[in-house]
């Protein structure tokens, strides 16, 4: 595990720091070999094929990256990441980059790959993995085709909330939100790369917290989501808080990456896509107040056998809650941010 660890901390750094096509390749591939044995671990049918889907998509977006860069260096004699220039690099590049962070249309193999995996995996995966081809988007978003990525941004919000709707595997809901959140960062990052980052950060800090809050209670469907209220009364009560966070309600701190996103698409006269991804982001609503009910609201019709734990015994607890906190309480930075 410390070997995998380290080599997925390595492939993230060489991918962020490197200035050449070849190095920020290398970074990805270091990434994805060490993600997968994290994601077999298990030996279960399902681990091992959401394994082998991970990797066939992988290899396919890293070779595409591979053809842009040299299709790129071929016609302009560039290896520098910040100078891809020629089109067809650029529209390579962008399938690529749509492929490794599972953005409408190549999103597919993601719900699958998280519904295969362990919650701990299932979180690298929707947060650590998607830094590096999310910094390749930041590096070359100067160069990329905004009206191509408006379409993937808000098409990838409407799938997103919309395939998440009848969805009762908690870690297939979460893989739609994710898609979903992809494209509010997808939207932006023509405009305001910043934004698209500042907005990564605070959606992995919230989904750390649920990911780590449903991992503490083990719960994997909703129908056990319903038996976990009488194990940890406490956890599962700032579960539904952070949960309306991650929908981005206005006093949470999920409220603030969509607001700055909306604000600056207003500024650059696109009214539409900005009323569009709105009203989208009703529909994700929709199933994270179902999951927030399940959590808080509904009891199960039988009774459980469980003695209420008025502390769960795991190693976990301080960094849920801080995590949790974060979720919750960081809208007041927004003028901080602003300024």
């Amino acid at each position: 595990k410390l070997i995998f660890t380290l080599s997925l901390l390595l492939g993230t750094t060489i991918t962020i720091s490197s200035n050449h096509w070849a190095m920020a390749w290398t970074g990805l591939e270091i990434n994805t070999l060490a993600i997968l044995p994290l994601i077999s671990k298990s030996h279960h049918p399902r681990a091992i094929e959401a394994a082998t889907k991970y990797f066939l998509v992988q290899a396919t977006a890293s070779a595409l990256i591979l053809f842009s860069s040299m299709t790129n260096a071929w016609h302009t004699g560039q290896w520098d990441l910040t100078q891809l220039t020629h089109p067809t690099s650029c529209l390579i590049l962008t399938a690529a980059l749509a492929m490794k962070l599972g953005l409408v249309p190549f999103h597919f193999w993601f719900p699958e790959v998280l519904q295969g995996t362990s919650l701990t995996t299932g979180l690298l995966l929707a947060t650590a993995m998607k830094l590096p081809p999310i910094t390749l988007l930041f590096l070359t978003s100067h160069s990329l085709d905004s009206t191509l990525l408006t379409v993937m941004a808000v098409l990838s919000a409407a799938l997103g909330g919309w395939v998440g709707l009848n969805q009762t595997q908690i870690r297939k809901i979460l893989a739609f939100s994710s898609i979903a959140h992809l494209g509010w960062m997808a939207i932006i990052i023509s405009y305001n790369p910043k934004l698209t980052l500042l907005n990564f950060y605070l959606y992995s800090l919230v989904t750390a917290a649920v990911f780590l809050t449903l991992n503490a209670t083990k719960t994997l469907k909703l129908s056990t989501l319903m038996t976990s209220w009488t194990k940890a009364p406490v956890l599962n009560t700032v579960l539904l808080l952070t949960l309306l966070s991650l929908a981005g309600l206005p006093p949470l701190t999920g409220f603030l990456p969509k607001w700055f996103i909306l604000q600056e698409l207003t500024k650059q006269d696109m009214a539409l896509p900005a009323v569009a991804l709105s009203l989208l982001s009703l529909l994700s609503l929709f199933f994270y107040l179902r999951l927030a009910y399940c959590t808080t609201i509904a009891l199960p019709p039988h009774t459980t056998n469980h003695m209420k734990q008025w502390r769960t015994n795991k190693p976990t607890g301080i960094s849920i809650a801080i995590l949790t906190t974060l979720s919750i309480i960081l809208l007041p930075l927004a003028p901080m941010l602003l300024t």
